[in-house]
C-alpha cells in the first residue's frame, strides 16, 4: 500500500466522522509520493501520473527517451551517475524530442513552472541539450552529469531563481552550462532574481559557462578547465543591459582548447573569463591561470567590446589571482567607462599598469 493510498483511507475516515462539514480539509490533500521507475519502464508515464510534490526515482540503468516535466514541485532523481538517460531509437512526438533535448522542464506561456528538481543522473548523446529549462521558477539541477550532448550540457532560458550546483558538464558541443534570456528573439537582459551557479565542474566543452543577456545572478566556486573559453558573460545593444552579476571564487585554468570561428564569434582559444557588453558586474577572488591563445579574446580576465559595438561599463575586477596567461593576465581592449582593476595578483596586463 502506497503513501497515497494510506492518505486516501485517512481522508475517508475523516469524512465519515465529519458528515456535517461542508469542505473537509483533506478533500484536496495529497501525500507526497515516490514513484519508482526501473530500466525498461517509461519515465514519462511516471511523470505524467505524478502530482505536485512527488518524486520520480529512477533506479540505476539505461533509459532511452526524451522526458518533459511541467508539473510544479516535482523531483526527478536518479541514484547517481549510473542512472543514464540517452536518446530513444525512434523520435517521440513531443517538443522536447523535436528540439533534441533529453529532459525538458517547460512552463506555460503565461506561467512559469515552479520548484522542479533534476538530480543525480546522467544525460548524454542528445543533439541539443541534456537538460533544458524554459519558463521555470526555482528550477534546481544538482549532481547531473551532462556529457557529449550536441549543443549544451545543461541550459536554461526565460527563467528565474534557478540553482545549478555540483553538476559535471563535459564534451558538449557548445557550452557546458548555458543560461540566457532567449536565443530566438532580440530582447533586453532578464533579471534572474538571484540565480546561482555553484560548485560545478565544466570541462572540455567549447565554452565552460555562458551567461547571455542576464542580470542579477551569482557564479561562484566552479572548476572550469580544458574548454576554449572558461566563462563568457555576454551582452549586446538591447536594453536593459546584461550585467549586475557576481563572478567569485572560481578556479579557471588551462582553457586552451582550439575552436573554429562561428557566425557569431571568432576562433576561440586560451580565454579564462571574458566580459563583453556587460555592466555593473563584480569579478573577484577568482584563480585564473595558464591560458594561451591568439584569439582576440585570449587572456586571463578579458574585457572586450561586444561584436555589435557595445562597450562594457562600470565593471569591477578586484582581488583575483592570475598567472601564466598570454597575451596577458588582464586584458582590456574595451573603451567603456568606469571599469576598475585593483588588488589583482598578476604580472602582465594589456594595457600595462593594471597589475
Amino acid at each position: 500500500m502506497t503513501k497515497y493510498h494510506i492518505a486516501s483511507l485517512a481522508c475517508a475516515s475523516a469524512l465519515a466522522g465529519a458528515a456535517l462539514a461542508t469542505t473537509p480539509a483533506c478533500a484536496t490533500a495529497h501525500a507526497q509520493t515516490t514513484h519508482e521507475v526501473q530500466p525498461g519502464q517509461s519515465i514519462q508515464k511516471a511523470v505524467d501520473a505524478a502530482q505536485p510534490g512527488d518524486t520520480i526515482l529512477l533506479k540505476s540503468g539505461i533509459y532511452r527517451e526524451n522526458v518533459t516535466v511541467s508539473t510544479p514541485k516535482l523531483t526527478l532523481r536518479g541514484t547517481g551517475q549510473g542512472t543514464v538517460i540517452q536518446p530513444p531509437a525512434k523520435k517521440a512526438a513531443s517538443m522536447c524530442a523535436e528540439q533534441g533535448d533529453g529532459i525538458c522542464v517547460m512552463g506555460a506561456k503565461t506561467r512559469n513552472v515552479e520548484g522542479v528538481t533534476i538530480a543525480d543522473l546522467t544525460v548524454t548523446g542528445f543533439t541539443r541539450a541534456g537538460v533544458f529549462g524554459m519558463g521555470t521558477d526555482g528550477m534546481t539541477v544538482n549532481r547531473v552529469h551532462a556529457v557529449k550532448n550536441g549543443t549544451w550540457g545543461i541550459a536554461q532560458q526565460q527563467s528565474v531563481r534557478g540553482v545549478f550546483r555540483e553538476n559535471y558538464a563535459m564534451d558538449n558541443g557548445d557550452a557546458g552550462l548555458f543560461l540566457a534570456n532567449t536565443v530566438t528573439a532580440e530582447e533586453g537582459a532578464q533579471d534572474t532574481k538571484g540565480a546561482r551557479v555553484e560548485r560545478n565542474w565544466l570541462q572540455n566543452n567549447r565554452i565552460g559557462l555562458t551567461v547571455r543577456r542576464l542580470r542579477n545572478l551569482t557564479v561562484a566556486n566552479n572548476d572550469v578547465t580544458g574548454n576554449c573559453v572558461g566563462m563568457f558573460v555576454v551582452g549586446d545593444e538591447n536594453k536593459p543591459r546584461a550585467g549586475a552579476l557576481t563572478v567569485q571564487g572560481n578556479r579557471v585554468t588551462q582553457n586552451n582548447k582550439s575552436c573554429p570561428k562561428t557566425e557569431r564569434l571568432p576562433a576561440l582559444q586560451g580565454s579564462g573569463i571574458v566580459l563583453t557588453g556587460a555592466e555593473d558586474s563584480l569579478v573577484t577572488r577568482n584563480q585564473v591561470t595558464d591560458h594561451s591563445g591568439k584569439s582576440p579574446l585570449s587572456g586571463g580576465i578579458v574585457l572586450f567590446k561586444s561584436f555589435v559595438g557595445v562597450t562594457s561599463e562600470r565593471n569591477r575586477i578586484h582581488d583575483n589571482m592570475l598567472a601564466n596567461n598570454a597575451p596577458a593576465d588582464l586584458v582590456n581592449t574595451d573603451p567603456g567607462k568606469g571599469n576598475t582593476f585593483s588588488g589583482n595578483a598578476c604580472r602582465v596586463s594589456q594595457p600595462s599598469g593594471m597589475c
